[in-house]
């Protein structure tokens, strides 16, 4: 489609924030991109930090990293795994990025003098930030979700821009989805549609009348209920859609292809109807729904205060899952908790998993605590994967206890360490902003023929994703594979560790990048898919030299 003919989906939120809009967005995209339509996915979140890269994951949940380098909100995440298409840093937009835009306007002189407002200077640059992505990445439909919850002051200039885009595009080109939360009340035994109608009313009180309302509820909506919020709030009853609880997100493309929304979504904006192919989609949900056996993982980290902190990992791990045809139970140990156990009660919280996971991460807590975890899943054999500053403080366990390097550590956290076998790169030295100046974003890989990332991988050279500033010491690199480490994936430009991996071990890897991020529920990733292959592995190993029961003469009756 030229870009006069694109078609522009805008996704809001009522009454609660976390309903879902960045799943309800991704599931959108799928189901259209399944009938063939070149879609696209933009969020804006209406914080005034530039991008998300200096926000704590404990109030925002994780960040998470595109090809192109840009730390973005993690529902980018979300739609990659949905759309399975890369994205870049247009696609997510943030009240810091729009503003930094007009202000640069401004000082260049592009506003002729004119006294620069928020409407409709700021709303203009959202305006033109949308049609420049779905332009650029030559979209025929892009879905645009505004963060937040209506009513919220930090959202009103981007939902003020977006009631005014069907001015400049045409009202058939433009469609309004609101998902909103229709309680039940227990103590009622009722489900409640006064938010939803409260909600509405907040958007329509805007100018935007949403042509669509999908239902976040726990219990199906009955017929009067749905009749009963399309009365109140304007839409046609087929237009009320519920979204019941599903127990994967990966379900609720396929509850929305059976409520009608993309058929809905055709008409409304005189696209031809077409037959979806959803025969993948739906094989991969139905491996998801029947596993034939179970592993356990755990992740330790020190971020577990949110259950979005990891998310990118907990999706890749379920990847590897559907792949296995397992159920992956995981659960999370908070590494700082491990600081102060004693051998035996660290053994006590991680014995009965089939594999571990260090998670990614900076600063000073809770590290030793990671320490503890990575030395019982080597000394005891379990599978193990660490991700990022994961694999950071593999390498520092390795040196200390294998290598007998005293006080080995990185000098992220202990600057006069005797043995800095993770340091900056010379380079690195003199930056002090922490926003953008990490190694960000794609860098090749060469993998060593034989290895277990080579076997995994089956190609000599790959593309990962990275967001960290300290490396792995090219110093310590003799003592270090003298002692059995083995660097098994290499940065070719400088020589700069990707990948390690122990030969005695059952299954010992790190990465230096974030496999996470490039993995897809149809297509997991290469060292997620053998990380879990090997904790089934280590599973039924352990069931099998478990004891039997003896059976009792009464079951054998």
């Amino acid at each position: 489609m030229t870009q006069q003919r694109s078609k522009y989906i805008f996704v809001t939120g009522g009454v609660a924030s976390a309903l879902g809009k960045g799943i309800t967005s991704a599931s959108l995209g799928r189901l259209l991109r399944s009938r063939g339509w070149r879609v696209t996915m933009l969020k804006f979140d209406p914080y005034v930090n530039v991008d998300a890269g200096t926000m704590n994951p404990f109030q925002h949940g994780e960040v998470f990293v595109t090809d192109d380098g840009a730390e973005t909100d993690m529902d980018l995440g979300h739609y990659e795994r949905f759309i399975d298409e890369n994205l870049s840093r247009d696609n997510n937009t943030t009240t810091g990025k729009i503003y930094a835009a007009v202000i640069a306007r401004e000082r260049r002189g592009e506003y002729l003098g004119a006294t620069v407002q928020v409407i409709p200077h700021v709303t203009n640059e959202i305006r033109d930030e949308i049609v420049r992505v779905a332009r650029t990445q030559g979209a025929d439909i892009i879905i645009v979700e505004v963060g937040g919850t209506v009513g919220d002051i930090e959202s009103l200039p981007f939902l003020e821009a977006i009631r005014q885009f069907k001015f400049h595009v045409g009202e058939e080109n433009v469609m309004y989805v609101h998902v909103s939360l229709v309680p039940y009340l227990r103590g009622a035994g009722e489900l409640k549609t006064k938010p939803t109608q409260h909600s509405v009313k907040e958007l329509r009180g805007i100018g935007i009348q949403p042509d669509v309302i999908i239902c976040r509820t726990e219990r199906p909506l009955g017929r009067g209920l749905r009749d009963k919020l399309a009365l109140f709030c304007d839409v046609p009853p087929e237009a009320v859609i519920q979204a019941v609880d599903a127990s994967s997100i990966y379900e609720v493309p396929l509850i929305l292809e059976e409520e009608g929304l993309p058929a809905i979504v055709e008409r409304r904006l005189r696209l031809g109807a077409r037959t979806p192919d959803l025969a993948e989609w739906r094989a991969m949900v139905e491996r998801l729904r029947h596993p034939s056996a179970t592993v356990r993982i755990v992740l330790v980290g020190k971020y577990m205060g949110n259950e979005d902190s990891y998310v990118s990992i907990d999706e890749a791990l379920r990847h590897g899952g559907i792949a296995a045809g397992c159920h992956v139970v995981i659960s999370k140990q908070d590494s700082e908790e491990l600081e102060g156990l004693d051998e035996r009660s660290v053994a006590g919280r991680l014995a009965g998993y089939d594999g571990i996971l260090v998670c990614p991460g900076f600063g000073a807590r809770g590290v030793e605590g990671k320490v503890k975890a990575v030395r019982f899943a080597r000394e005891q054999r379990i599978p193990f994967l660490g991700d990022c500053y994961g694999m950071q403080w593999a390498v520092v366990e390795f040196a200390r206890h294998v290598c007998g390097l005293e006080g080995a550590s990185t000098t992220e956290v202990d600057p006069a360490t005797p043995h800095p076998v993770i340091d900056l790169l010379p380079e690195q030295k003199a930056v002090t902003d922490k926003g953008g100046t990490m190694r960000l974003g794609l860098y090749p890989c060469r993998l060593t023929p034989g290895s277990r990332a080579g076997e995994a991988y089956g190609v000599p050279e790959v593309q990962e994703r990275h967001r960290h500033r300290f490396e792995v010491n090219n110093d310590y690199l003799p003592i270090l594979t003298q002692h059995g480490l083995r660097v098994t994936g290499l940065y070719p430009h400088r020589e700069l560790v990707e990948i390690i991996e122990l030969a005695d071990h059952p299954w010992f890897v790190g990465t230096q990048f974030h496999a996470e991020y490039r993995s897809r529920p149809n297509r997991p990733h290469p060292i997620y898919r053998e990380f879990i292959a090997a904790s089934l592995r280590h599973a039924q190993h352990r069931a099998a030299l478990a004891p039997k029961e003896p059976s009792s003469p009464a079951a054998n009756r």
